[in-house]
């Protein structure tokens, strides 16, 4: 009987030997017993279901789900990553890796380019943004079981073949994989004589030195302002934010504290070195796109006043992860804190813990938002991302945009441009009113489909209608409404025109000259690099947002 006992107990004490131990043991103490039982239980399921289910089981892919599934009740950072996942994840932080130097999207039966970086691998063997691989060597993507994006990672210099199709027709290439460093700061140059711009994409290791470098090649070009670009700018290091503002505020400056139950993550991060301009008027641009460690940067500089932030607003996300090491190379990247600008505000927009009658977070209201105070005394807000000084209203994506691009019409749309029209200077390069009505023929016949939620409720009260044998008094009403709600959306289409026409822009620019070329064409083109030059120029009205 003890023998029995014993072996019954021996995998839950275990696993609470590794769960408890230092901290941890204090911070769960009262859950202890709560917690053995449920080990327990989930142990005695576990081993039952791959004794006894029908079909062979895989016990690796079963706990996999199941880890990630739970931690989806959660909050959308806190991951579980098996040792695949590890080194995804390790990529995005350093920005080096061994591969084809393209962004691919997974999809069922295929690879897509999105994007070949220039002069990388992807590049130099003739792949183009919306070839579709189907084939990698000898193996077939439809039926490959695993993340097929991993075929195309390896040793350096090692070579394979790829099949693809373009425009229906089906070609292959051979790809020579090389070492992959990919820059955080990948463009800054001069908008004008007097005006410098820094594009920063993402907070990885090499965030504030490429951006230190950055400013001072520019100030020694002669740049007396600065244009500092976060937009789409997802986050990742938050020691590396700190370090961004550190370039223009002093040493020992408050940049963002954090809060948890556990108190050793309870923590203030300061300015450690000493800046490189103070006085150098910045503008910041920022988008729904920019987050975290992006809305560190563009809060706090806008909570010191010691920039104007032009754009939409950011995200909202006021969420601090670290990650932890599990066993068998595996890891957890858990939330632990949240973080809060100089001011005293979190920007986390979304209330995880309480969610709606589908399963979603839910958004704080502007009703729930508390008032902060920059450092001159300006009103700065809670709750729902940073808030821009000022604001552009098309360059917030609405929810018919937010469709579209959801769909990848944009992005489909302008690999049919690319191989349609010839364009022998893309700096001249205009998307007009003829071809923005074209981009609309392409949605119909697409049979592009947007579904509200006015829609859904009215498909609800139909469905319960037919339930009650009421349907035949109201189905007339329901299909007039319908039809009023498609002419709707058509007309959503060109109230969100100059939105969409920027989004088509960026995709079918990038097509021809590459990212590195977009950036050019910004200079020239950009509304919000535009509206930012023309604070900067005018020290009055720079001032004016400030004070």
């Amino acid at each position: 009987m003890k023998t029995i006992l014993k072996r019954k107990l021996i995998i839950p004490v275990l696993a609470l030997s590794i769960l408890f131990t230092g901290t941890a043991f204090k911070a769960y103490n009262n859950d202890f017993f709560e917690i053995a039982k449920q080990i327990e239980i989930f142990t005695t399921l576990f081993k039952e279901l791959n004794m006894n289910y029908v079909d062979e089981t895989n016990p690796g892919d079963l706990m996999d789900n199941a880890i990630k599934n739970m931690l989806n009740e959660l909050d959308p950072y806190t991951r579980f990553y098996n040792e695949q996942d590890v080194e995804a994840e390790r990529i995005k932080r350093t920005g080096d890796y061994t591969g084809v130097g393209a962004r691919i999207r997974t999809l069922k039966d295929k690879l897509v380019v999105i994007e070949p970086y220039k002069d990388y691998p992807a590049d130099k063997a003739g792949l183009k943004a919306g070839d579709e691989i189907i084939k990698v060597g000898d193996i077939l993507i439809s039926t490959y079981k695993d993340d097929a994006s991993n075929l195309l990672k390896g040793a350096p210099n090692s070579s394979f073949q790829v099949t693809y199709l373009r425009q229906g027709k089906e070609n292959t290439a051979t790809v020579k994989r090389s070492e992959i460093e990919i820059d955080a700061v990948p463009h800054f140059s001069m908008v004008d004589e007097k005006t410098g711009y820094i594009v920063l994409r993402k907070f990885n290791t090499k965030a504030s030195s490429q951006t230190s470098y950055a400013l001072k090649d520019l100030k020694a070009q002669g740049a007396e302002r600065i244009i500092l670009d976060l937009r789409g700018n997802p986050g990742g290091l938050l020691r590396e934010a700190v370090n961004v503002v550190n370039l223009f505020v002093p040493k020992g400056q408050l940049v963002v504290t954090t809060k948890s139950k556990v108190k050793k993550y309870n923590r203030t991060y300061y300015t450690k070195k000493d800046p490189i301009d103070t006085e150098i008027p910045v503008v910041v641009l920022i988008n729904g796109g920019s987050a975290s460690a992006s809305e560190i940067v563009s809060g706090t500089l806008q909570d010191l006043d010691r920039a104007v932030v032009v754009g939409s607003r950011s995200f909202g996300k006021g969420l601090v992860q670290r990650p932890k090491k599990l066993t068998y190379g595996t890891q957890l990247k858990v939330t632990i804190s949240r973080y809060y600008t100089p001011s005293g505000r979190c920007i986390q927009a979304l209330d995880y813990w309480n969610k709606d009658d589908k399963g979603n977070a839910i958004r704080v209201e502007q009703k729930d938002y508390n008032e902060f105070k920059t450092k001159n005394g300006r009103k700065v807000f809670d709750g729902g991302g940073v808030f821009p000084d000022e604001v552009l209203a098309y360059s917030k994506n609405s929810a018919i945009t937010k469709a579209i691009l959801n769909n990848q019409s944009i992005f489909d749309y302008a690999t049919k441009y690319y191989y349609d029209h010839k364009i022998e200077d893309i700096n001249t390069f205009e998307f007009k009113d003829s071809d923005f009505t074209a981009f609309k023929n392409y949605l119909k016949t697409t049979n592009f489909s947007f579904e509200t939620e006015t829609e859904k409720s009215l498909s609800k009260v139909l469905k319960v209608a037919k339930t009650e044998k009421l349907d035949d008094d109201i189905q007339k009403d329901y299909n007039r409404l319908i039809s009023n709600l498609n002419d709707s959306k058509l007309k959503a289409i060109d109230e969100n025109k100059i939105q969409l026409v920027g989004l088509l822009t960026d995709e079918i620019v990038k097509r021809y000259v590459y990212r590195e070329g977009l950036y050019d064409y910004y200079k020239i083109h950009n509304a919000e690099i535009k509206k930012a030059t023309e604070i900067l120029s005018s020290p009055s009205k720079y001032n004016k947002y400030l004070n």
